[in-house]
């Protein structure tokens, strides 16, 4: 299959057009959210999800600018151990992420609100309005809010692209009181078209291993971004993830030979003066692995639209989407669904034995 021939790959190159079309309705969702947060008086935020869906999380919690905590807490943890996760409280609010909103860890996280946590608050997230996160209604009193993000973004692939991207920004404009939000979603959809073809012309060999670097809430988008080559490579590209500064303390053994490594350059300075430092330690010691920077000035990639990177992160994401593609077609896989032949992996995860609570 040519990747220009796969779903994903239109995927991919339709999330401009979904962030600008999406704009205008969003600005309204999150407003809505916004007063419904402060009127129920909201202390902490967990955002909850599975495999990319939760990452959207570890995104978004890396920030301390208001009164209310911010963490990020698997669905995956929630159901194996829920009250090492969550507590009975009206004052927290459960912000639960899901492309189809039927996985078995949505499905559990939501039985477990409804028997062990009602007092609990909710907003769901979702790209699918027949799901189960857009359709049904909680037990208790924590009240419950949802946003079905625009159609095309419950993607037809295998990877989650557009639905991972769009939950970001949806997300992030509910709890970041920005009063431009269309306007945000128009500037990264101008600099994503212009960086997509960019990437296009620079894809490097498939490596035996992908390393991807970042700081703060950067961080997150390496670990996506490593899922996705992990993905999309059907296994057959090793991948790694980790801090700049965390990558020397014994991850950096995986770096054998032909291998590539992506550091995401942090938008504040200070900060960026450690991403730029591991992208020359690595050159100088490794001389057979390609580095890769993203980000602002004196880097291969320039995307530079926001001073916040939870805005940018968006933006940073698509090389991993584009080139794991690519990558995919070198190896003669089924891009849109890589596993096909094995069975092993699919697109919604089903089938997880959920075991009834004792409170």
């Amino acid at each position: 299959m040519r990747p220009d021939e796969s779903r994903t790959w239109a995927e991919i190159f339709a999330q401009p057009e979904i962030w600008t079309a999406w704009g205008p309705q969003l600005a309204n969702h999150a407003r809505d959210v916004r007063a419904w947060i402060e009127d129920k008086q909201i202390k902490e935020i967990i955002f909850a999800g599975a495999g990319t869906s939760a990452f959207v999380g570890d995104i978004l919690s890396f920030a301390l600018r208001g009164p209310i905590r911010l963490s990020a807490v698997a669905t995956t943890d929630i159901v194996a151990s829920p009250f090492d996760c969550l507590r009975n409280d009206p004052d927290l609010l459960v912000v639960q992420f899901g492309r189809s909103g039927d996985s078995s860890e949505s499905i559990g996280t939501l039985d477990l609100l409804d028997r062990q946590f009602p007092r609990v608050q909710r907003l769901n997230i979702t790209c699918n309005s027949e799901g189960a996160l857009a359709t049904r209604q909680p037990k208790g009193s924590g009240e419950q809010k949802v946003i079905v993000l625009p159609v095309a973004t419950h993607d037809s692939g295998f990877a989650m692209t557009s639905s991972f991207t769009t939950m970001l920004l949806s997300a992030l404009a509910c709890i970041d009181p920005q009063p431009d939000t269309a306007t945000r979603l128009v500037t990264l959809a101008a600099t994503a078209s212009r960086l997509l073809p960019s990437l296009q012309s620079m894809v490097p060999d498939r490596p035996e291993r992908a390393v991807f670097l970042g700081s703060g809430a950067l961080k997150g988008i390496a670990r996506e971004s490593a899922l996705k080559v992990l993905e999309l490579t059907a296994g057959r590209t090793i991948t790694s993830w980790d801090s700049t500064l965390g990558f020397r303390h014994g991850p950096k053994a995986v770096l054998t030979g032909n291998d590539l490594v992506v550091v995401m350059v942090h938008p504040d300075a200070y900060t960026a003066l450690y991403d730029m430092d591991i992208a020359r330690e690595i050159r100088a010691q490794y001389p057979d692995v390609t580095v890769v920077t993203l980000g602002g000035e004196g880097c291969e990639v320039p995307l530079r639209s926001f001073s916040d990177p939870r805005w940018e992160a968006p933006l940073f994401i698509l090389a991993a989407q584009l080139w794991a593609v690519i990558w995919s077609g070198e190896l003669g896989l089924n891009i849109d669904n890589p596993f096909a032949d094995k069975g092993n992996l699919s697109r919604v995860v089903s089938g997880v034995t959920l075991y009834p609570v004792q409170a």
